[in-house]
This record gives C-alpha cells, structure tokens and sequence, in this order.
C-alpha cells in the first residue's frame, strides 16, 4: 500500500510540473495565423491563335476547263504554304477557301458573292478564263475588293472602267497573236525561214468565247463592242495582214462541238502555209489537231493559243512537235521575285513545286503563283487587308518600284493592263517545250524548227 501512495504522489507532482511550465516555442504548436496573400503570376490562360487571313478562290476544278483550272489552284496553293512556312501574313496564318466553280459562269458568281457577303473573306484571287473572270470581276468590283487576274486578258474585261482590276500576264489577249507572227519575222530576217518560204496564206479557226474570239480579231482586224458602254476599240487591219499574211480560210466552233474531221477537212482543203488555233482550252485544241493529223492537213507551221501543258504533249505524242504556242513563263527565264520579304526566284518555284506536287510546273500553275506572290507583297506593304488600300498602292506601283514576281516585274496602266511586257514564244521539239523567242534575250533560247515535222 506504502508502495502505491508513493507512485501516486509522484505522478501528481509530475502532472502538476507539466501544467505550470512555460511551453517552448520550438516544443510547443505555434498559434493558428491568418493566411497572407502573396503576389504570384497570374494562373496561365491557353493563347488564341490569331485568326487566319482568309482568301476566296472560285476555280474550274470540273468542266471544260478543268486541267488549267485545276492547276492554277495548285499554284496558288503552293504559294500560301509557304507563306504560311515564313511565319504568315502580317502575324496571322493565310488560309484560301478554294471552291469549285465547274467552269459555270453563274456557279463563279455565285460562289465569290458568298466568299464577300457571307464568308466575310478578306482577300480575293481571280480564276482561270476570261469568261469567268469577266462575270466575277464585276462581283468584286461592286464590294470594292481587290480581283487579281492569272488567265483573263480579253479587252472587254479591261475597258469597262473598272479600278480593282489587275493582270498579271503579258498584255490583253487581242494583241496575243502577234507574237507568234513577230517571232516567224524574227526567224526570217535571221535566215532560219528563207524567204520565198515565208507563210503566205494562214487559216485562222477560234472558239467562239471571250478568249478565242479576242485572239481572232487581234489577228483579222475585228471590232470589239465593250459592254456596258458606247466604246468599239477597231483592231483593224489585224496582225496577220500587217504581215503580209492572206486569210484563206476562218470559222468558229461552239461550246460543246464536236465535228472535229469536218472543221479538219475544211482547213485541209483551203491550204495554207500557217493554221493558228485559238481554243479556249488545251482540251478543244488537242481534239483538233488529232483531226488535222487523221486527215493529212499538213500546213508548214501551226500555231496553238493552248498547249503549254504536260497533258498537251501527253495527249498528243508526237503530233505535238513543231506546233508554237505564246507564253507568259517559262522555266529558263532567269526573274527573281518577292516572298515574305525575301528574293524568291524563278528556280526556287520550281524546286518548291517539285517538293510538294512531284512534278514540273508548266505556266499554268506559275502565273497563279505570280498572282498570290503580287497579292502579298501589297498586304504586306499597306500592314493590312484594307483593299482600298491594297488597290491603291498595286495602282501606284512603276517601272522602277514595281511588283517582283517569278514572271518578272508588273506595273500597270490605269485600266490594270501590265505596262512594258511582251509574250513568249515556245515551240514542241522532240517532245520538249523549248523557248524560241524572243532571241537572244535569255540564256537557252534555242532556234525554231522550220518547217514543223509532217505527219
């Protein structure tokens, strides 16, 4: 018992020295305090992307014009990759909405009133084909945007008054046959063509549209009616009289022909020295020089307003070779443009097209890109989409500060007609397309076959 009082003694002193004791501030829980706010960065938010640059592009990718119109896509295509490659436009990504037009003049329309009015789009790109583009030019004229041009050049197009208009080929198509009949000159006075062998007499046949009609009366001296207005721009007396050439034989084919030995027996029977075709496709035209050929028409020299394409030669074999056809690029033409901001020259498009599609480019596809590469360079210059601004500094561009693309440099009267450029001239030797003229201007011209290879 004596043991038990004294563990209860000594566990009530030592429970009493616990109570009394001061408690350490190491050994003892600190005080609960009030929460402090402390500055920090504020939580991360995910960045929105800046919204593209969106550009509308109605183009014949079915049809009749379908193999132009699907290549003139891909060359627009390749110049917004890489656009998009060097970081965009103006900070933003370019994004072109491509639809297809089915070569349907209303379907063009149609199509960019919605990229104005309900795609809010902010940049336009022109199509393939005079006709098209002379409906849709209008659309964009009437929403005042900008409405570059690859493949468009007839007059009734470019005398209309229009202010946001811009071409970026050679000059208007009227005036496209007259190369081909200055590069034959050319090769008589250097001897090539003796000159008792001279064309004498031509045959001149011609879709019956805006772009075969407007190569037919530069040629023979028509009148152009330009609608909308008073104005008749009188082409008289034509190239080929100015030549000394004599028009034995002329006709025009419809949309949807297709009495192609008839047309071929026709040209065969009127005989002459030179046949030129204007159609208003390579498809057109390739049908008809297989009929000259099954029926045995064999005029010294043909030239083709069509035919600069792969598919051309493809379609033919060696029908093609000895036929001439105007160009407006060529891949020896040694011109450096501008993209991004930087040099980009003519052989850089070609080996950026090979990278991407695994093929050559033919002009099909260089003119669009020209287009695309002119079309950057004004945004570029403005710091904005403003396509009021855009049309006035592309308006004020001259020989000395012009666009720089890898057709060369453009700068345009007050109609959007480029100032102070000329056509090429191509011929199909052995299955190439060689650049004949004009001579001695660029490295690789070669001479022109005279006379082109019977059948």
């Amino acid at each position: 018992m004596k043991q038990f009082r004294y563990a209860v003694v000594i566990l009530v002193l030592l429970l009493s020295a616990c109570a009394g004791a001061t408690p350490s501030p190491t050994a003892a829980p600190s005080a609960p305090t009030p929460a402090v706010s402390t500055p920090t960065a504020p939580p991360a938010t995910p960045t929105t992307p800046p919204r593209p640059i969106r550009i509308g592009l109605s183009v014949p990718l079915t049809g009749d014009l379908a193999i132009a119109g699907t290549k003139h896509r891909d060359g627009y295509l390749l110049c917004v990759d890489l656009i998009n490659q060097k970081g965009g436009l103006l900070g933003r990504p370019v994004e072109l909405i491509v639809q297809d037009n089915r070569s349907d003049n209303e379907v063009t329309v149609a199509q960019y009133e919605r990229f104005i009015n309900v795609d809010k789009v902010d940049l336009l790109l022109g199509t393939f084909a005079s006709r098209l583009n002379f409906a849709a030019s209008a659309v964009a004229e009437k929403a005042g945007y900008v409405y570059p041009i690859p493949s468009g050049g007839a007059l009734r197009i470019w005398e209309r008054g229009f202010k946001y208009i811009f071409y970026f080929q050679q000059n208007a198509v009227e005036y496209i046959g007259n190369a081909p009949l200055r590069a034959l000159i050319a090769y008589r006075d250097k001897g090539i063509i003796p000159a008792e062998d001279f064309p004498k007499t031509a045959a001149v046949v011609h879709a019956d549209e805006f772009f075969g009609n407007a190569i037919a009366n530069g040629l023979l001296g028509g009148k152009v009616q330009i609608p909308g207005t008073d104005k008749v721009i009188d082409l008289a007396p034509g190239f080929l009289a100015q030549a000394g050439i004599q028009v034995v034989f002329t006709q025009k084919w419809p949309e949807g022909f297709t009495d192609w030995l008839t047309l071929a027996n026709a040209i065969k029977a009127s005989n002459p020295d030179l046949v030129m075709i204007a159609g208003a496709s390579p498809d057109d035209t390739i049908q008809l020089v297989r009929a000259l050929k099954t029926v045995g028409a064999n005029p010294k020299m043909i030239y083709s307003a069509q035919g600069t394409q792969i598919e051309f030669k493809e379609a033919l074999g060696d029908a093609v070779n000895g036929i001439i056809i105007h160009a407006s690029w060529h891949p020896l033409v040694p011109y450096v443009g501008l993209l991004a901001g930087e040099p980009f020259s003519n052989q850089d498009f070609i080996q950026a097209f090979k990278a991407k599609y695994g093929r050559e480019p033919d002009e099909d596809e260089a003119i669009p890109f020209a287009v695309c590469q002119g079309l950057e360079q004004a945004v570029r210059a403005v710091g904005s989409t403003d396509n009021k601004a855009i049309r006035d500094w592309l308006a004020s561009r001259t020989k000395d500060n012009p666009v720089k693309t890898i057709m060369g440099d453009f700068y345009w009267d007050e109609r959007g007609l480029p100032i102070g450029r000329d056509y090429l001239v191509t011929q199909w030797q052995n299955g190439e397309l060689k650049f004949v003229y004009p001579i001695g201007e660029f490295q690789g011209v070669v001479d022109l076959v005279w006379p082109r290879p019977q059948w």
